[in-house]
């Protein structure tokens, strides 16, 4: 069986999309197959590409000290 690289949480969007190209201003995506597309739109020609995909940053731990850990 195939593992998609397309998670499910992940919608199909063109900014993600291996056909296009993000434009100068970064307001709209460049598609060979249909022109100029909104960063969050998508048509039948997607391709996902995992490597423009930015993952979000991960959550800072709190700082804890040795008085946290003690039963006194």
């Amino acid at each position: 069986m195939k593992q998609s690289l397309l998670n499910s949480k992940i919608r199909p969007a063109c900014i993600y999309c291996a056909i296009g190209k993000v434009s100068c201003d970064g307001e709209s995506v460049l598609c060979v197959k249909k022109g100029v597309m909104q960063p969050d739109s998508h048509c039948r020609a997607f391709r996902y590409d995992p490597l423009k995909r930015v993952p979000k940053v991960q959550a800072k731990l709190p700082e804890y000290s040795a008085e946290d850990f003690s039963i006194e």
